[in-house]
């Protein structure tokens, strides 16, 4: 039986974007935010962040963002109730 070949979850030329923004990193020219007013990149994972977020603008292929699980929202809620409860136990 022959392989099956992976899926390319970003397209080559999405990794160009993503060169290029690095590029400017090193150079220390790369900015962020509306025409740079965010302020100078000062991490590779920002620099990269961009140069994907440039990528996706362009329609190349690139997996979306990953969103936030709602088992977050579930611990905030759980922990406040557990605290509310401490504090009408101390004031007895």
């Amino acid at each position: 039986m022959a392989r099956k070949a992976k899926k390319r979850r970003y397209s080559r030329s999405s990794s160009s974007d993503v060169e290029s923004e690095m590029r400017r990193y090193k150079k220390g020219t790369a900015k962020s935010g509306r025409k740079g007013r965010g302020g100078r990149v000062k991490s590779r994972k920002q620099a990269i962040a961009i140069g994907l977020s440039k990528a996706r603008k362009k329609g190349k292929k690139v997996p979306k963002k990953a969103s936030k699980k709602k088992a977050s929202k579930k611990r905030t809620t759980k922990k406040t109730a557990k605290t509310s409860s401490k504090r009408k136990s101390s004031k007895r």
